[in-house]
């Protein structure tokens, strides 16, 4: 049965914070579970998200909510064993609206780190807001 893999273990990294204000914008917000909250990116195209879990994982399913008219069009994830490099895993193409979004992994890979790129937003100037962020699937053992 596929659960969260974002534990308090789960370091983040995001590629930018509008006007560098991580009080009000920061990557944790995507992670707290309200909806008055999100991670608003600057502008730019490619922003992205880093998860590094604290083992293993196997990766079946991403959920994300972003803001509409501020959401990826297309997307791309990729991940790596913990000290391997980044790998193409698949591309996702969410739909510009506010509401949650699931996106199933075909093939479950193991990976230690996962990087959610989004190529190009719905935004003209390439931001990205996210209210929630989640990944489901197995730890290894």
């Amino acid at each position: 049965m596929a659960s969260s893999l974002i534990c308090s273990e789960t370091q983040s990294r995001v590629s930018s914070v509008l006007n560098r204000d991580v009080k009000q914008f920061g990557k944790k917000y995507m992670f707290d579970s309200n909806e008055e909250t999100c991670w608003n990116s600057d502008q730019g195209d490619s922003q992205w998200v880093t998860l590094e879990f604290p083992q293993p994982v196997r990766v079946s399913e991403l959920k994300v909510q972003f803001q509409g008219g501020f959401s990826g069009k297309t997307c791309r994830l990729e991940g790596s064993p913990k000290a391997g490099e980044l790998a193409k895993i698949t591309h996702f193409y969410p739909e510009d609206n506010s509401s949650l979004q699931s996106f199933p992994i075909q093939e479950a890979h193991m990976v230690h780190r996962l990087k959610i790129v989004f190529e190009n937003s719905a935004d003209f100037f390439g931001r990205i807001i996210v209210y929630s962020l989640d990944v489901l699937g197995e730890r290894a053992l």
